[in-house]
C-alpha cells in the first residue's frame, strides 16, 4: 500500500470555456490538444508523478469526450473514472457530485490549468493534523484576483478583497478530507472559492495554505494561453 492509496483526484472539467468556442467547437477545454495530447493528460500525469493514482473527472459541457479519454486505456498506471453532471453545478457542485467514489482524502484541480509547485506539500498535510490545505500563489498584483488571508502558523484565516499590490492568491489546488467536506448539506451548484471554503472556515475547518511562490503556472482558458500552453508544457512536462 503506498501513503497515498487515500487519496483521490477530483478534476473539475465540466465547463463550457466559452472563448474557445470558435476555435474547439467540439472540444470541451480540458481536451483541446497541446503538444500533441489532450491537456489533460498533461495534467494528470503531473499530479500522477507525486504519488496518486486514483482520478474522478467531473464532466459536463461535451462531456463525452472526456469520458472516451478516460475509458481508453492509455493510462495503465493511473485508475481513472467520471461523474457526469446534468446540469451546470459549479466547481462546488462538481466536487460534491463526485464525493461517494472518493477516498478518505479528497485533493481538486481545475481541469484547465497547471501549477507546477507545491503538490508534494499540498500532500503533505494529511500528516499534519489539518483538515485540508490549498496552494497559495505569489503574484505582483492581487487585483484582478483577491488575496488569501494566512496566520503566523500558515493556516488560512480569511480572503481579502480585491486589491492593488503584491500578495497570496488562491491557486485553484486543494485537499480536504472526506469527512470534512460530507459536512456539505444539498445538492446543486456551488463554488468551492465562494461558498465552500468561507463555509469550512467559520464552521472551524484548519486549512493549510502551502506557498508555491512565484510558481510556474499556465491556464488555457483564452485562445492567447493556449498558444502559450505549447511552450509551456514542452519546458515543464515533456520527458
Amino acid at each position: 500500500m503506498s501513503d497515498f492509496d487515500d487519496v483521490s483526484v477530483v478534476v473539475l472539467a465540466g465547463g463550457r470555456g466559452t472563448r474557445l468556442q470558435g476555435l474547439f467547437p467540439h472540444l470541451p477545454k480540458p481536451m483541446i490538444p497541446v503538444a500533441g495530447r489532450p491537456f489533460l493528460f498533461w495534467l494528470t500525469r503531473w499530479i500522477a508523478k507525486h504519488g496518486p493514482t486514483h482520478f474522478v473527472y467531473s464532466t459536463g459541457h461535451l462531456a463525452s469526450s472526456i469520458e472516451e479519454w478516460v475509458a481508453d486505456g492509455s493510462m495503465p498506471d493511473i485508475a481513472r473514472e467520471y461523474c457526469r453532471e446534468d446540469v451546470p453545478l459549479g466547481t462546488g457542485g462538481g466536487l460534491m457530485n463526485c464525493i461517494d467514489v472518493c477516498r478518505d482524502w479528497v485533493m481538486v484541480a481545475n481541469g484547465d490549468s497547471l501549477v507546477m509547485r507545491g503538490i508534494d506539500g499540498l500532500l503533505e498535510v494529511k500528516d499534519r493534523g489539518a483538515d485540508g490545505g490549498l496552494l497559495g500563489v505569489e503574484v505582483p498584483d492581487t487585483s484582478r484576483y483577491g488575496s488569501l488571508e494566512v496566520d503566523e502558523n500558515e493556516m488560512l484565516t480569511g480572503f481579502n478583497e480585491k486589491e492593488p499590490g503584491e500578495g497570496l492568491i488562491n491557486g485553484g489546488v486543494y485537499l480536504f478530507r472526506k469527512d470534512l467536506l460530507l459536512r456539505e448539506v444539498g445538492q446543486g451548484p456551488k463554488s468551492i472559492e465562494y461558498e465552500m471554503l468561507p463555509r469550512l472556515l467559520s464552521g472551524g475547518a484548519n486549512l493549510s495554505v502551502i506557498n508555491a511562490g512565484s510558481a510556474p503556472f499556465i491556464d488555457i482558458g483564452t485562445p492567447e494561453t493556449v498558444l502559450k500552453a505549447e511552450v509551456f508544457i514542452q519546458d515543464f512536462c515533456q520527458g
